[in-house]
């Protein structure tokens, strides 16, 4: 499984949002959003390729009780099978963080599902192949529903423009099922400033939708910095 960084930080997203994490990022991705912020694990992924083992050994070391699986996209290695087996049988609570695009019959604490909409699509002057690629690949409703019907889940958006709340409302009729509190709008950005603009109209839709708000926290204690 290659791997670009291992390393102890702060969860900064979603229901766990504050809690001491062990965070693996795989490298390497199926898609190519134009506003990734680890570019190192998608566009131009580094790392190197670790076993089972000596992923595990170096998560263990820690000793903090939630690790978060993330990427890149986790879900392209196979590896994650028995990793994830091994990390929850040593007692960890496992997050997994996916685009919702490929499915591996996994064992994981918490989903954490971010579907990626229209506003994901690189221009296709920044890179026409990719562009057509990310658009065919990054839609995948059953396998979505697959994910949410198997784990414990929550379902992460990045929110541009108030459109795309009306293109988010509009997937989720087809998840009836789906509980409103487990919905979580997050503000794109990467910059406070930028971040504290679209909150100020996205934080109160969140509430007169039912949908949990959810600002990215690690751009505020740490800024754009690899490592956490």
């Amino acid at each position: 499984m290659k791997v670009a960084e291992i390393y102890l930080s702060t969860q900064g997203e979603g229901l766990l949002s504050g809690t001491e994490s062990v965070f693996v990022r795989a490298s390497g991705c199926n898609l190519r959003c134009w506003f990734c912020d680890t570019p190192y694990a998608s566009w131009s992924p580094e790392g190197e390729d670790l076993s089972v083992d000596d992923i595990a050994t170096q998560v263990l070391d820690h000793e903090c009780r939630h690790v978060v699986l993330t990427g890149g996209e986790p879900m392209l290695f196979v590896e994650l099978i028995p990793l994830c087996e091994r990390l929850r049988h040593a007692g960890r609570h496992v997050t997994v963080e996916t685009a919702g695009t490929l499915y591996l019959p996994i064992e994981c604490d918490l989903m954490s599902i971010s579907p990626k909409m229209s506003n994901s699509t690189p221009s296709p002057q920044r890179d026409l192949e990719w562009s057509r690629r990310h658009e065919r690949s990054r839609h995948m409703p059953d396998v979505v529903q697959r994910l949410i019907d198997e784990h414990a889940y929550q379902l992460k958006f990045v929110i541009d423009t108030p459109e795309d709340c009306d293109e988010v409302s509009g997937y989720l009729q087809a998840l009836p099922q789906v509980n409103p509190t487990r919905v979580l709008l997050m503000p794109l950005g990467v910059e406070p400033g930028e971040l504290a603009r679209r909150a100020e109209w996205l934080e109160p839709y969140c509430r007169e939708h039912g949908h949990t708000w959810c600002p990215r926290r690690q751009i505020e204690w740490f800024g754009l910095v690899r490592g956490t």
